[in-house]
């Protein structure tokens, strides 16, 4: 009984957090501000040096360690012209970590609501981040930060980002001109928030890919397809609608079939992951957990998925074919429940791929095999390419030069 009145619901618990933070935050930089106005006074108006000095320039948060293909060539930039920078990670086993750099310092702040302690109280000249939900949930805007900038960590729709997922950012490097579009669209609904600084930068990691990919060759043709099932997560996605009767469909054909999950299910959706894992056990369906997709995606000759913009860094890299699910992707959540017309995302998916539906199950294979010979596909990627993808092979250079600008 005692158990059951002191329980708190996560929502409840994340709730007190917010509330929580800003109690603290007011507090502290309450008491910096008096802080300041006595060693003022006990100066005769000198002004106070070693505050200055307590500014970080260049700070980096990254919030999981599957967000190093962003930044990791940034970090690597930085160190190359002998800059220094901090890098605070929400992953104890971040890559970061094994990087012998000397001008990049990095700091592993926690996981859960843990960086937030520090970060809501951070002074910094430029705080760079993929997270979205700045002063929305429990990472709220820090007095002493001059600049927030957020970084995509693809260059899919933005549309996809839960509500107010940008809004409080100053800044945003977008990867092409499909984002812009949208922030700008998302502005004009909501008068009230401030315009950012937007720049198409282009991608990091797509540029880092397309390096690899040069790197590695072409590879040996399969004598049958290897068939990647890569889907987004929640219950729009494909494991949740489909997973059941579209894997038992596949387990009957000769193809090699690979299931990566969406890096949120094994959070949020561990029990149907169980499930399925433990059905298809001793099928020809495998199934990949790999921090970094390069490998898979390349290994693959074709890809079913849904909204997940795993869908640009496959055509737009290996230029090989994908088959969308329909699955009827709920908006309510996310920023895209206020625009007047599909997402982007959404209204490209017909140009660059095949349209999936529950009776097409029964003839997945002749699906698959159609789809993999259809020519007609590669000339709308490319058209889709240039508008989500600019300034490719220059991402890098473009960020640090405007960071340091």
């Amino acid at each position: 009984m005692i158990l059951n009145f002191l329980y708190i619901d996560p929502g409840t618990g994340s709730m007190l957090f917010s509330l929580f933070i800003g109690i603290a935050t007011a507090a502290v930089f309450g008491l910096r501000t008096l802080i300041v106005k006595l060693k003022f006074l006990f100066s005769r108006g000198k002004a106070d040096e070693t505050a200055q000095n307590d500014v970080i320039p260049y700070v980096i948060f990254s919030d999981h360690k599957r967000y190093w293909n962003v930044f990791g060539p940034l970090c690597d930039e930085f160190e190359n012209r002998k800059i220094p920078l901090t890098y605070y990670t929400a992953s104890q086993d971040d890559p970061v970590f094994s990087k012998d750099y000397k001008f990049v310092k990095a700091e592993y702040l926690g996981s859960g609501n843990k960086p937030f302690a520090k970060l809501n109280f951070l002074k910094a000249d430029k705080v760079v981040a993929t997270t979205p939900g700045l002063d929305v949930y429990q990472w709220k805007r820090s007095k002493d930060v001059n600049k927030y900038i957020h970084i995509p960590h693809s260059a899919g729709d933005l549309a996809s980002y839960r509500m107010f997922g940008l809004d409080h950012y100053d800044a945003v490097l977008t990867t092409g001109q499909n984002q812009i579009n949208f922030i700008r669209k998302i502005e004009s609904l909501r008068p009230s928030i401030a315009k950012k600084e937007l720049v198409a930068a282009g991608c990091t990691y797509l540029d880092q890919n397309q390096k690899r990919l040069s790197a590695a060759g072409s590879r040996e043709p399969h004598t049958e397809p290897v068939v990647l099932i890569a889907p987004s997560w929640g219950k729009s996605a494909i494991l949740s609608k489909f997973g059941d009767k579209l894997l038992t469909e596949l387990s009957k054909t000769d193809f090699k079939v690979i299931v990566r999950p969406h890096p949120q299910s094994l959070t949020s959706e561990k029990e149907l992951l169980d499930s399925l894992i433990k059905k298809f056990e001793g099928k020809n369906i495998s199934w990949n957990f790999d921090n970094d997709n390069f490998d898979v995606l390349n290994e693959s000759d074709i890809m079913i998925t849904d909204f997940s913009d795993i869908i640009l860094d496959y055509t737009f890299i290996f230029n090989k074919p994908v088959i969308y699910a329909d699955t009827n992707f709920d908006t309510l959540p996310y920023d895209a429940d206020w625009l007047d017309e599909p997402m982007w995302s959404l209204k490209i998916l017909p140009e660059i791929g095949v349209k999936l539906e529950e009776k097409d199950f029964a003839s997945i294979s002749s699906l698959i095999k159609d789809t993999i010979n259809n020519k007609g596909l590669k000339e709308n990627r490319n058209k889709v390419k240039d508008e989500a993808w600019t300034q490719r092979g220059c991402a890098v250079k473009n960020i640090v030069d405007y960071l340091t600008k």
